[in-house]
């Protein structure tokens, strides 16, 4: 065996005892799932991981064996896989067993360095396994957004603008208030729930999707301030992971989310309800043709329409089109079509996020139906809010109900 070049793999190495007698498919899940736990790649979009679990290489070394050493070029990322490596320490440094100098299990090294070659050896301490991202690989580490590798923000819509992050450190992001989204004079609850939702689908691998989450609204968020999301790693198993993630503010916590995510699997499924004959959306207005026709409609009193037309009006980043006449206002429920407005990049965590975004937008309208009556002035707020994901195909027709 080469003792410095290590020995490359036509294998994966053992991800698990399923993984090792499995096809190929199961080999690239169980990459995706590994890579998914690594912090370098924790905001590169869904996409990325998937082109760099096809195109990582693996490496086998002995005790002793060199991965990498001085002076020679960088041949792409390496992430150790399983095992123990030490890094040589600089010659003027009497501190060469400190523990900074230990690579790990999801240790890397290799990338970002300011010069193609290595800076120090790097030695493998036991039997060591690791993946090699070839250089010629490399662009897919840069990345435009979370959500996207090439295109920026500013080519999408603005829903996906909203829910982009930027990453302070590991498990931290930080996300802001547009000034074009829709606020209601505090952060919107359901911006609250997609960024938390996109911070904690970025500490899970691609392959697990959320299920189900449950937020508490503890302080109400200034529009003009950043938010903070930290998120922390409740559990990981191998079909399921939890995330409880803190949106804070000025030191305090405002805002807290549990989130359950799973990996798609076959099982059995219980669904009661049953989708409503309601009309194509192509046949319905959204709401800003129904606010207009409003406006000029002679059946609506003038006083109504000038108030009307006096009120700033900011179109939502979901185009809603309601499957229900005037004369259903009263009931404790509603069924409407939505979706996003222009371009989504195709990331399934994203669209996720959208549909949470989405569930907070008209609930308590909808729980004061019944109780609607000439004069009634009302205030409303969330405290906690709960969503159960189901399979995301296309557009929806979304059911609100105030007994849900």
């Amino acid at each position: 065996m080469d003792r410095e070049q290590g020995k490359a793999a036509a294998s994966l190495p053992d991800l698990g005892a399923t993984v090792a007698n499995s096809g190929d498919d199961s080999r690239w899940c169980a990459v995706t799932e590994f890579l998914g736990q690594v912090p370098l790649l924790q905001c590169l979009p869904g996409s990325s991981i998937r082109r760099i679990a096809e195109a990582v290489q693996v490496k086998h070394y002995e005790p002793g064996d060199y991965v990498a050493r001085e002076g020679e070029p960088v041949d792409g990322l390496c992430i150790i896989l399983d095992g123990q490596a030490e890094v040589s320490a600089p010659a003027n440094t009497e501190e060469a067993n400190r523990p900074d100098y230990v690579l790990n299990k999801y240790d890397y090294f290799g990338y970002g360095t300011n010069s193609s070659v290595h800076q120090v050896n790097v030695i493998a301490v036991t039997k060591l396994s690791c993946f090699v991202l070839p250089s010629q690989y490399g662009h897919l580490l840069q990345t435009k957004t979370i959500w996207n590798a090439e295109e920026t923000p500013e080519s999408h819509s603005l829903m996906e603008q909203i829910l982009h992050l930027e990453k302070l450190e590991v498990d931290i992001f930080r996300g802001f208030t547009l000034p074009e989204a829709p606020t209601f004079n505090q952060v919107f609850g359901g911006q609250l729930i997609g960024q938390a939702l996109a911070a904690a689908s970025k500490t899970v691998d691609c392959l697990k999707l959320v299920h189900s989450l449950h937020a508490i609204f503890l302080i109400a968020g200034d529009n003009n301030m950043p938010i903070i999301y930290q998120v922390h790693r409740e559990r990981d198993g191998t079909s399921f992971a939890t995330r409880k993630v803190e949106a804070k503010q000025k030191g305090l916590v405002m805002f807290t989310l549990i989130v359950s995510f799973q990996k798609e699997e076959l099982g059995f499924e219980h669904q009661a309800a049953i989708m409503p004959v309601v009309p194509p959306p192509e046949q319905l207005l959204n709401m800003e043709e129904i606010r207009e026709r409003r406006l000029t409609d002679p059946r609506f009193p003038m006083q109504y329409r000038n108030s009307a037309a006096k009120k700033k009006f900011v179109p939502w980043p979901i185009e809603m089109r309601f499957c229900q006449d005037s004369k259903s206002q009263h009931e404790p429920s509603l069924h409407y079509w939505f979706r996003a407005r222009g371009k989504l990049s195709d990331d399934p965590a994203l669209h996720r996020c959208v549909v949470a975004y989405a569930s907070d937008l008209l609930y308590s309208g909808v729980s004061l139906n019944p109780h609607r009556k000439r004069g009634l002035k009302t205030y409303s707020l969330s405290l906690d809010h709960s969503y159960v994901s189901r399979v995301i195909i296309g557009v929806f027709n979304l059911p609100h109900s105030s007994h849900q």
